[in-house]
């Protein structure tokens, strides 16, 4: 039995030296495309922006389309938005910084330090 047991321990030290084991690549994980900050959004007084290929606008909804204040806006990290902007009513420049918490929702502080939420109308989901 002593003489077979040593042939064998070299033939199976033989095989493992024969295989290899190859890594397999993790599947890549699903990933959510980025929605755009672009589109249509609402406040809760009901007055419309728009974000279009880095202009910024807000107007009234009462019929009149009143454009109440115009900018530009850029993409300053991730889901995180500076929006640069002249309010058309008080004549005055104002800095807005707004986080996309979710694909409909932005939350935005001013730098007068009011804050406030913009919700993105149902139709206007941009995807890139």
């Amino acid at each position: 039995m002593k003489y077979f047991a040593i042939p064998l321990i070299v033939a199976t030290a033989a095989l493992a030296s024969c295989t290899t084991e190859r890594e397999r690549p993790l599947p890549e994980p699903n990933r959510p495309a980025a929605t755009s900050i672009e589109g249509t959004w609402t406040d809760p007084n009901g007055l419309i922006s728009t974000f279009q290929a880095g202009s910024f606008n807000t107007r009234t909804t009462d019929g009149s389309n009143q454009l109440l204040a115009s900018g530009t806006y850029i993409n300053s990290s991730g889901n995180l938005y500076e929006i640069s902007l002249t309010s058309l009513v008080q004549n005055k420049q104002s800095k807005v910084n707004c986080a996309m918490v979710t694909p409909d929702q932005l939350n935005c502080t001013a730098d007068s330090g009011l804050q406030f939420v913009l919700k993105r109308q149902s139709n206007s989901v941009v995807v890139r």
